[in-house]
């Protein structure tokens, strides 16, 4: 019986697995879209959401986590199509196509359970949407079970229906509503395809097809407000721009909630197939930008989707709305384009390089390099400007006034404790003061958003802690809720502690020009009396770092003195290894274009050095190949007059031989020879030294 019961059991996993295919999975919704369902199990949304659970889902992240061709068990099975090959693969899909033929393309749509196509973002998708829906329609005789056609298309083919109630503009739209839709004239491909989808789907029970009119979406990676985020988060403009007046009604959904809705469409297949998917929001353009297509951006509708409200099962991310949730979507932004704050804290002992490593961190990382110096003399300005009379004008009310006036006075009331604490300390200023402009400094956006690091301070362990641990309230609610004491908003991730010997600091410090020196506390006895200073109050028991050891963010120690390099290259390169790669968009227009006139500028330096080298190596070849063959004929003239010599040295004996006892018997028969001129010379030659030999005689 258990045998049969585990058999049935995992049949019925086989059988609730499906195949969905999603176009361009390379794009923003069709790829969270497909993140979303490669993680959820088939037939999940069938199942009412308890309390509990949706407590949980409110705890955690909306950034699903990364999912692979590995599926797990249940889930849906992604395949799908790209845009371009240049876009790393989606790791969720279990297969992805690229430019292949409608043939092929229907080959791999007939494999699928179920069909998404995504109209939103790329129109050139519309036609192929509809050729799609087409080519499965005619199919449908040769289908084996049920197949689901799902349109996912824009309320912009509403954007100019007119208002259920001329006299009430705030009733919303709904599904029911959507033989009465008026669309955009931008947007007539779009209605047209949705017409022809609902066409399709009408009779045949094989084949349910399905029209999603989404709101504008936004969420993870940002959609059509990537552009207002990214500016938001650079602080390249004091404000953002707002198309328009910025009244207009934008109905709009959570990317990640649009997927839920579209699970739910395949769980349930519900009879009514055009359904509006939008959050709960009513918000302006003005509370979007707040807090590409400006098409999308200038609608005006309220809508309201009662159909998915009632009859789906839907584990919303963000129901509430954008604004309601724009802290968890500004957190889940940063997260999708991975744009999270490095923090760097960098000590030291005066001269070992501080300054100049931070500023080139700084510019690698683009971070907030944050002196002390400038911090105090930037807090100073704004107390200044608040307590500069301002012009008050007619229109401004009685309670902005008043808090204007308070705002002034403890402006005032700080700038006075300041000056006195300047006075009374030789022109040093309290540590209550430096901490609470610097804890200021950290806490504003710019440093929340790209990072910062902290040039020399704190220097002491009350200074780090009074620095980073939370304030009284938060400190308590943290020891309630069992967490550290300190303050994760401004915490260092990285803390790089340079050190260096005294001997080795002083000879830098000698070494510097008088024009580096002049008006720097680097003259003889300022620096002396800081050295000093700075080993007194980090002693090998006490000292700042055992504050950040205790947190566990144990420091990156380097001894610049062994380095042995001036410009400490060695040390930034060290430490760039250890903090890793930036975490921000990268290099901008300017940017790039500058680091490729200055890659072509070094490409010519190194191939105008190369081939100078060449040339040189060349010349030095030929004069070594012209000086080594003289040498050999030297050589080999002296080896020829060597021979010869030796040679003639050899033949003085067979010569004395020969002329002695040889030459004047030959010389005597080649004389009688020419007399008596014989027939045969030779065998008179020979007959007559025979007869005539001095030996025989």
């Amino acid at each position: 019986m258990a045998e049969e019961e585990e058999v049935a059991a995992r049949t019925e996993k086989v059988i609730r697995i499906q195949r969905v295919f999603i176009n361009l999975l390379d794009s923003y919704s069709s790829r969270n879209i497909g993140k979303f369902l490669s993680n959820s199990v088939v037939g999940a949304s069938l199942e009412e959401i308890t309390e509990e659970e949706e407590n949980h889902d409110e705890d955690k992240s909306a950034v699903p986590e990364a999912s692979s061709a590995n599926l797990k068990e249940g889930t849906f099975q992604i395949v799908g199509t790209l845009s371009t090959l240049e876009t790393p693969c989606p790791n969720f899909a279990v297969e992805t196509y690229y430019a292949i033929s409608r043939e092929d393309l229907l080959m791999h749509l007939l494999e699928c359970d179920v069909i998404i196509y995504n109209i939103t973002e790329n129109p050139q998708q519309v036609e192929e949407a509809i050729w799609a829906v087409s080519a499965l329609n005619e199919e449908i005789s040769h289908f084996e079970k049920r197949k689901v056609f799902i349109l996912v298309s824009t309320v912009m083919t509403w954007a100019r229906s007119k208002p259920l109630d001329p006299g009430d503009s705030e009733i919303p739209f709904t599904e029911e509503d959507y033989r009465r839709r008026k669309h955009h004239p931008n947007f007539l491909d779009h209605i047209n395809a949705e017409k022809m989808v609902l066409k399709f789907g009408k009779k045949v029970r094989k084949f349910a097809t399905y029209v999603v009119a989404a709101g504008l979406q936004y969420g993870m990676e940002g959609g059509i407000l990537h552009a207002f985020f990214k500016l938001a988060w650079s602080g390249e403009v004091p404000a953002l721009p707002v198309f328009g007046d910025g009244t207009n009604v934008i109905p709009a959904i959570h990317v990640l909630d649009l997927a839920g809705v579209i699970q739910n469409i395949i769980d349930h297949v519900p009879k009514f197939r055009y359904l509006v998917a939008v959050d709960e929001s009513v918000h302006t353009l003005e509370d979007f930008v707040k807090q590409e297509d400006i098409d999308h951006l200038l609608v005006n509708l309220r809508m309201e989707t009662l159909f998915v409200k009632e009859n789906f099962n839907i584990r919303w991310f963000a129901q509430a709305g954008f604004v309601e949730n724009i802290n968890g979507i500004l957190k889940e932004y940063k997260q999708s384009r991975r744009l999270l704050p490095i923090k760097i804290c960098i000590l030291g002992p005066p001269a070992v390089g501080k300054s100049s490593i931070a500023e080139v961190l700084s510019k690698y990382y683009k971070l907030h390099h944050i002196k002390l110096k400038d911090v105090i003399s930037e807090a100073i300005a704004k107390l200044e400007a608040i307590i500069t009379p301002k012009h008050v004008g007619e229109g401004e009310e009685e309670g902005e006034e008043e808090e204007e006036a308070e705002t002034m006075e403890d402006a005032q009331e700080l700038l006075d404790g300041i000056k006195e604490s300047l006075e009374q300390n030789a022109g040093r200023l309290e540590d209550e003061y430096i901490i609470r402009f610097i804890k200021e400094k950290l806490k504003s956006m710019p440093c929340k958003n790209q990072g910062y690091i902290l040039d020399g301070f704190p220097k002491t362990y009350d200074q780090a802690k009074d620095l980073f641990n939370q304030e009284e309230e938060e400190e308590e609610e943290e020891a309630r809720g069992k967490r550290f004491p300190f303050d994760k908003l401004i915490i260092p991730e990285f803390v790089c502690s340079l050190d260096a010997s005294d001997e080795f600091l002083k000879e830098r410090v000698m070494n510097l020009p008088e024009s580096i020196v002049a008006g720097t506390h680097y003259s003889q006895g300022q620096f002396l009396r800081a050295l000093s200073s700075y080993r007194d109050i980090n002693t090998e028991d006490e000292t700042v770092l055992n504050y950040f050891d205790e947190l566990e963010i144990y420091p990156i120690h380097i001894d610049v003195g062994r380095l042995e390099d001036a410009q400490n290259r060695l040390a930034i390169k060290q430490l760039i290894k250890e903090i890793g790669e930036p975490r921000n968009y990268g290099l901008t227009d300017e940017e790039k274009a500058e680091e490729e006139r200055k890659a072509a500028e070094e490409r010519l330096a190194k191939e105008a050095m190369e081939e100078a080298e060449r040339q040189h190596k060349e010349a030095a070849e030929t004069a070594e190949k012209i000086a080594r063959w003289e040498e050999w004929s030297k050589r080999l003239e002296e080896v020829k007059r060597e021979e010869k010599e030796l040679l003639e040295a050899q033949s003085i004996p067979l010569r004395n031989y020969l002329m002695t006892h040889v030459m004047p018997t030959l010389m005597q028969g080649l004389n009688e020879c020419c007399k008596i001129r014989p027939d045969d010379p030779v065998d008179f030659l020979a007959e007559y030294l025979f007869k005539n030999n001095p030996e025989m005689q």
